[in-house]
């Protein structure tokens, strides 16, 4: 995953950008129903810039609102400042009109623009309670993000990427009644940009308790990767899973090990570890115990740990500030 391009599908849909204010308003519009449509305003805004809220309202009055299924918001004016509170509650005033919405992905904006652990979110639960039938939701940035446990019958996939997501946020989204989530991705990130959660805050989800339809999980980006996977390895959630994603991360032959020495693995359809640091050895381990079963090993060459010269080694997640 990247974070330096701009999403190109959303919802299994390609992603329009909706035009500038200076641009003619309905030419060249593809069928409302055909694409995620981006509406996006300048992260740091001039002031002739178009702010988000009124590209927004432009878009409601330019566009079929009762076929648009997919939006994707991109940037807003200073979101380094300004949280996303103002663009939830566009949203909750819209969901009248915008009834046949089914996917919503929040802050596609790149490192150039704003850097992930700058972006400033907000609580994104009346997204869900305003859009009873939203089945994908994404967001990038943690900082400032909120999500209390909730309930919604319909959602299918849930994405947070994040330099560092708050254990409160991991808490809320383990503790959710979620029985259609079939995906389920976070980046739980560092510490040094607010990653503070351990394997004890996923308890009722690694407990196959929480998420009834769950098929695919990503616990990526994270630190402390080797305890996660550790947790993982006893979890009896992985049972009923088809893809396993600890990618990104500080996956060390410790981490590993734990995996190949828990439960079996060779039910899974795919199992990513890219980015890690591996061993040779380790890496020729886990391809040996899993590939001849059909499951798809998803490993790049290793990162390289960083001596500090004191004794010290450090290893970085790929997506951090």
């Amino acid at each position: 995953m990247t974070i330096g391009v701009h999403l190109e599908e959303f919802h299994d849909l390609p992603v329009f950008d909706f035009p500038d204010a200076d641009a003619d308003a309905t030419a060249g519009l593809p069928d409302a129903a055909s694409v995620a449509w981006r509406v996006s305003a300048p992260t740091y805004c001039d002031s002739g810039d178009e702010k988000w809220g009124a590209r927004f309202e432009r878009f409601l009055k330019t566009v079929d609102t009762g076929r648009v299924r997919a939006i994707v918001v991109g940037g807003w004016e200073d979101a380094y400042e300004n949280s996303s509170a103002a663009v939830v509650t566009a949203f909750l005033g819209a969901n009248d009109r915008l009834t046949a919405l089914e996917a919503v992905f929040l802050g596609d904006m790149t490192f150039e623009e704003c850097e992930i652990s700058w972006i400033v979110q907000s609580d994104v639960t009346p997204l869900l309670a305003a859009y009873p039938a939203l089945r994908e939701l994404g967001m990038r940035g943690g900082t400032g993000l909120a999500f209390p446990s909730l309930r919604h019958t319909g959602l299918e996939t849930l994405v947070v990427e994040s330099g560092g997501l708050g254990a409160d946020v991991v808490r809320g989204i383990a503790g959710s009644d979620l029985p259609a989530l079939e995906n389920l991705e976070l980046w739980l990130g560092t510490d040094e940009y607010g990653g503070d959660s351990s394997p004890e805050d996923l308890a009722p989800l690694l407990s196959g308790e929480a998420f009834p339809a769950l098929r695919s999980l990503g616990l990526c980006n994270s630190v402390v990767e080797d305890q996660v996977a550790a947790a993982v390895a006893s979890a009896p959630v992985v049972a009923r899973l088809d893809r396993l994603d600890l990618s990104m991360g500080v996956l060390t032959d410790e981490g590993a090990a734990a995996l190949l020495d828990g439960q079996p693995l060779t039910h899974l359809l795919e199992l990513d570890l890219e980015h890690h640091y591996l061993s040779e050895a380790m890496a020729e381990r886990v391809t040996a115990a899993l590939a001849p079963h059909g499951v798809r090993v998803v490993l790049d060459d290793p990162q390289t740990a960083e001596d500090d010269g004191d004794g010290d080694v450090w290893r970085y997640v790929a997506i951090a500030e």
